[in-house]
């Protein structure tokens, strides 16, 4: 009886420990315990994906936690756009980094958000097997080619490379796939080709089987994807949290360009503890070379987005004339102008 009791005992204290273990390394309490504070003090929830092009939403988080004011906001990564675009409609993020004509397509939806900032320029590229039969963008005709969703800048991307080409839209075929799902896609030659934004390009480039056909600026200068979007009744009811953030993704888009070793760092802390990546992947995305990816400056214009829409409307996935002032909030980026750089090396454990 004692040692059945003692089995027992040992079971219970095994499943506590591991439970206890995995509370700890498994479960994000800030956000857990972010819930229970009052919502005027309660900490924005924003929304990423694991692409070069949102790096600066990691790199605020990360650089903020060693600075006097602390850590700004809680970042949660996904996976998808689909599900991020949810999450945000649902108010269970306050804000996102989606891309461009997503943004539009949920206004013109009626959905409550306003574009405040930049995520990025250039960064995307069309990529293709490097043995395979594909060597123009004329190859491109009869072909399957993944891209990030059908509400984004990489689609109208590939538009604008078929009006030059010649190419009817009904001689490519478009298939929707999550960014990080794409190289093993065309590793399997499950796709011909993809168009995404880093470090998924240079992901197919380090493994061998994968060759950047274009970047995206060959056929688009000042090319935009992803963009920083903010609902507007924490617009209207906390503008200051709005523009801290703003603020810590201008100084981090300036931190990133002011020198290589800082995208090497950045390379380093993003890749191991927030994209489950290989730092030497970003590593490569980020410097090969320094303006495959920019992030200053970022304030929002007029003439990006006004193209944007009209693409929209000429490709078929917006039916309204939006104008630049109804889905965008220039005060904030009119504000974070002014920014400097993050003053942070790594292993200095302080930022100024």
């Amino acid at each position: 009886m004692q040692l059945r009791t003692k089995a027992i005992l040992l079971v219970v204290a095994w499943l506590v420990l591991i439970s206890a273990l995995h509370s700890y390394l498994n479960v994000n309490w800030a956000a857990v315990l972010n819930d229970y504070r009052p919502i005027e003090k309660r900490k924005i929830i924003v929304a990423y994906l694991p692409v070069t092009c949102q790096l600066t939403c990691p790199v605020t988080d990360y650089i903020s936690k060693y600075s006097t004011s602390g850590e700004e906001f809680l970042p949660r990564m996904f996976q998808g756009f689909p599900e991020m675009k949810e999450a945000l409609i649902s108010n269970r993020v306050q804000a996102a980094f989606i891309v461009a004509p997503m943004a539009l397509a949920l206004k013109a939806q009626g959905v409550p958000i306003k574009v405040v900032y930049l995520g990025h320029r250039y960064g995307s590229a069309v990529v293709v097997r490097k043995d395979g039969p594909i060597k123009t963008f004329a190859d491109m005709r009869g072909k399957t080619i993944a891209i990030p969703s059908r509400f984004s800048d990489e689609r109208l991307l590939l538009f604008r490379a078929m009006k030059i080409w010649g190419i009817k839209p009904t001689e490519i075929k478009m298939l929707e796939m999550a960014p990080p799902d794409v190289s093993g896609a065309l590793a399997a030659h499950a796709i011909d080709a993809f168009v995404m934004g880093e470090p998924f390009p240079s992901q197919a480039e380090m493994a061998g089987y994968g060759r950047v056909l274009f970047q995206a600026r060959e056929y688009w200068p000042d090319y935009m994807s992803c963009i920083l979007v903010v609902r507007q009744d924490l617009i209207d009811r906390r503008p200051d949290i709005v523009q801290v953030l703003v603020d810590g993704i201008a100084r981090s888009g300036l931190w990133l360009d002011t020198s290589k070793p800082h995208r090497e760092q950045a390379a380093d802390f993003v890749g191991r503890f927030y994209y489950n990546q290989k730092p030497a992947l970003l590593r490569w995305a980020l410097t090969k070379p320094l303006d495959r990816v920019v992030y200053s400056p970022l304030a929002p214009r007029k003439a990006d987005f006004d193209l944007v829409r009209d693409m929209m409307i000429e490709t078929g996935v917006l039916n309204k004339k939006l104008e630049f002032s109804e889905y965008t909030d220039t005060r904030f980026s009119d504000k974070s102008s002014i920014e400097t750089p993050w003053r942070y090396e790594a292993a200095t454990g302080s930022a100024q």
